[in-house]
């Protein structure tokens, strides 16, 4: 048996016994152009969650379509969303609009619902991202769905656009989100359903890729930037488009979990890809990430920027030790203790993340450049981050 055959096989064994399972429901599979909720395609998927949950698989469901469902209740043309405090208050009325819908779907199956809305803090505080976790676990100890989605009414970070040089979201959108979930739960498997079959090929101008323009790609085992490269421009209807679902893939294979991206528009996506049959995109787990570093790496809310040598750049990436703040050459953004602060080198690189002992002002008193000025020969030096609490980032 080849490699190619051995991923298949193994692919189809982690799906048909996947126990816990994410599943993200895009705004264009849950809503019409009209703003109405599509129940050819919502319709569908409630059957089969309710299939998987009969098999005793455990299941939460991060769906959009809030704001989608509350502009078309409130007859706003599709322009008016433009206006961040008009996205707010449509996501206000069509979040009762969503739930209520999902109630009486699931109530036809005997499932009973809970709504699970969440902000940004869920994520960025380590209490409370636990507080979430027990809350979900107990839900699904009773049987109970969760229906989760972002709080859009208090929150903006999936509803604007996120600039570059702004500061780094937790999520700024439901397929991060669902991911995140997907990580705090420790699940075995995250299924993305949007408008599309999956990842597409695109052939390249000498012909040199294989398959022809628009073939879905069967089976990532890599994220690679050839890979990403597939993924750019954002969906006409949501905000993240399949660069955001390859992003929400990475952090599931970093989980050791399976994702899976498919066509939500077919009534019976998430059986065959529970079944094991090949539908959509499907990425391999990788090496499992431990959950508090995922946390750095993935949900947390960098607060602070601190440029550090040469020296302390390969201790950190070649002999696996703990910041100091001696090797600091400045500090770009401010931070407090025990906030997530990113490390980058000195060509502005970022290279890893950590969760910070002390705070900005403490640290600059040690850094290189105020040492070098004060003429201090002082050898000892506190540490900035300590070694169990950095994440080396892959390059990209």
């Amino acid at each position: 048996m080849g490699i190619e055959d051995k991923l298949e096989a193994e692919r189809a064994r982690l799906l048909r016994s996947a126990r816990r399972v994410v599943v993200k429901i895009g705004t264009a599979t849950v809503t019409e152009p009209e703003g109405n909720l599509c129940a050819e395609r919502v319709e569908p998927v409630v059957r089969s969650i309710a299939a998987l949950m009969k098999e005793r698989r455990q299941v939460v469901l991060v769906s959009s379509g809030a704001v989608g469902l509350g502009r078309g209740w409130l007859g706003l043309h599709r322009s008016r969303l433009e206006d961040m405090v008009t996205k707010q208050a449509c996501a206000a009325v069509g979040q009762s609009l969503l739930m209520d819908a999902y109630k009486d779907l699931f109530s036809t199956w005997g499932i009973k619902v809970a709504q699970v809305l969440l902000t940004e803090e869920d994520f960025t505080n380590w209490r409370r991202y636990s507080n979430l976790q027990h809350t979900i676990e107990k839900l699904l100890g009773f049987g109970v769905l969760p229906i989760v989605n972002e709080n859009d009414t208090v929150s903006t970070a999936e509803l604007e656009p996120v600039a570059p040089e702004s500061r780094t979201p937790a999520f700024s959108d439901n397929d991060r989100l669902a991911a995140l979930v997907m990580s705090g739960l420790e699940a075995d498997a995250l299924v993305l359903l949007t408008n599309v079959d999956g990842l597409l090929e695109r052939a390249s101008r000498d012909g040199t890729r294989g398959g022809e323009e628009g073939e879905v790609i069967p089976l990532v085992a890599e994220i690679t930037p050839e890979i990403r490269s597939l993924a750019d421009g954002p969906s006409e209807s949501g905000r993240g488009g399949m660069r955001t679902k390859l992003e929400a893939a990475e952090i599931a294979m970093k989980c050791g979990g399976i994702a899976v991206i498919a066509n939500g528009s077919r009534p019976d996506t998430l059986d065959r890809v529970f079944a094991g049959e090949k539908t959509g995109t499907t990425f391999m787990p990788a090496k499992r990430m431990p959950g508090k570093r995922r946390w750095i790496a993935y949900a947390a809310n960098v607060r602070g920027r601190v440029v550090v040598d040469a020296g302390a750049h390969r201790a950190i990436t070649q002999g696996k030790a703990s910041l100091l703040v001696s090797g600091i050459v400045r500090v770009e953004n401010r931070f407090a203790s025990m906030d997530v602060v990113s490390i980058v080198d000195c060509e502005g690189r970022e290279f890893a993340r950590g969760i910070a002992k002390c705070a900005s002002e403490e640290a600059e008193k040690f850094s290189v450049k105020k040492r070098s000025a004060s003429g201090s020969k002082t050898t000892s030096s506190p540490v900035l981050v300590t070694r169990d609490n950095i994440v080396l980032l892959e390059k990209t």
